[in-house]
Formats: structure tokens, C-alpha cells, sequence
């Protein structure tokens, strides 16, 4: 079953519209969607290696843009909208540590948060549910989004046949780290 789904993911990665799906769920996941882009931007520089870089800065440029989406509901509509997606995900008091941490240390925590496999959408949340500056807000997530896809792609075109060749052979157990990251990343915001 796994071995086909990631047969269709990889196929799907090689379509001209996967650019355009790539940068919605970037978009989406910044704000209120739990999957990160990594679950496409992954499959697609290996369908692809020559045009990693080009799906890393979508990916970076729409992860930053729905940040800006993440942070003005925070700001804006913290009651309306973004405290029940805080419910939808149990991380009410998430948030409101996370308001109270950008208060004491601003930009690091963009910095720091947007590296990790904490979901984002809770930080640019927080963020703006703290009233945090946008300007720098929008510099650190650049840096650190950018920082984060890059690498990703670095590391793919780098080695990417090998990638390619271990994700294929031990596909079960991939999906599982995977699954584990994801898991973490939620318990880390839950504990953090």
C-alpha cells in the first residue's frame, strides 16, 4: 500500500501543477493546515533535482506568506479563529506560552521555533496574537523557512539517488520517521 501511494506522490511530484500544490499547503500549513510541505517539496526535488532550488523558494516564499496569514490571526481574530484552531489541536496554553515567549525574547523564537518540527502555524499564530512586530516577524521567517527548505534541497540534489534509492527500499520505515517527526514536533508544542 505504502509502496504505491509513494509510487503516485513521486509521479504526482514530476506534474506541472505539483509547483502550484507545493506552494498552497506551504501557504496553508503557516496558518492552519497540519501537514508540512515537506511531504511534497521532498518527492518533488526527487522527481526533480535540477529544480530544487526553484521549489525550495516556492516553498519558502509561500510558507512566509501564509505566516503573514498565521500572524494576523493572531492579532486580529485570536478569539474567532485562532483559538479554535489552538482547540482543534489541544494547544490552547501552547499558544498562550508561546505569546508570553515572544514578549520576553522576540524574533529568537521565529528563529529558533521555525527550524524545528514544531508546527509553524502555532508560531506565526502566537506571534501575532502578541502583537510582535511584523517587519521583523517577516525577516525572521524568511531567514529561518529559507534556512529550513534549502537545506532540504541542498541535501536532496546532493544525494539525492541515494535518498531516492533508500526512501524506495525501506519506504515502510521512512514513513514511520516521518510519522515520529510529526508526532514530536506536536508534543514538543505541547510540552514546550
Amino acid at each position: 500500500m505504502l509502496d504505491r501511494l509513494y509510487a503516485r506522490l513521486i509521479a504526482l511530484a514530476a506534474t506541472p501543477a505539483a509547483p502550484v500544490w507545493l506552494a498552497v499547503i506551504a501557504f496553508a500549513e503557516a496558518s492552519v493546515f497540519p501537514v508540512p510541505p515537506d511531504a511534497l517539496l521532498i518527492p518533488m526535488i526527487l522527481a526533480r533535482r535540477q529544480r530544487a532550488w526553484r521549489y525550495a523558494a516556492i516553498c519558502t516564499a509561500a510558507s512566509v506568506i501564509g505566516g503573514i496569514l498565521g500572524w494576523a490571526i493572531g492579532a486580529f481574530l485570536l478569539k474567532t479563529v485562532a483559538l479554535p484552531i489552538a482547540h482543534a489541536y489541544h494547544a490552547e496554553a501552547t499558544i498562550a506560552a508561546l505569546q508570553a515567549r515572544f514578549r520576553a525574547y522576540g524574533v529568537w523564537i521565529v528563529l529558533l521555533k521555525g527550524l524545528t518540527p514544531i508546527p509553524y502555524k502555532f508560531v506565526t499564530i502566537a506571534s501575532g496574537a502578541a502583537h510582535f512586530a511584523l517587519g521583523p516577524f517577516l525577516l525572521a521567517s524568511i531567514v529561518t523557512r529559507g534556512a529550513r527548505f534549502f537545506l532540504e534541497a541542498a541535501l536532496l540534489y546532493r544525494f539525492g539517488p541515494p535518498i531516492r534509492a533508500f526512501v524506495e527500499r525501506r519506504l515502510t520505515l521512512v514513513a514511520l520517521a516521518f510519522l515520529g517527526l510529526l508526532v514530536l514536533g506536536f508534543l514538543a508544542l505541547k510540552y514546550a
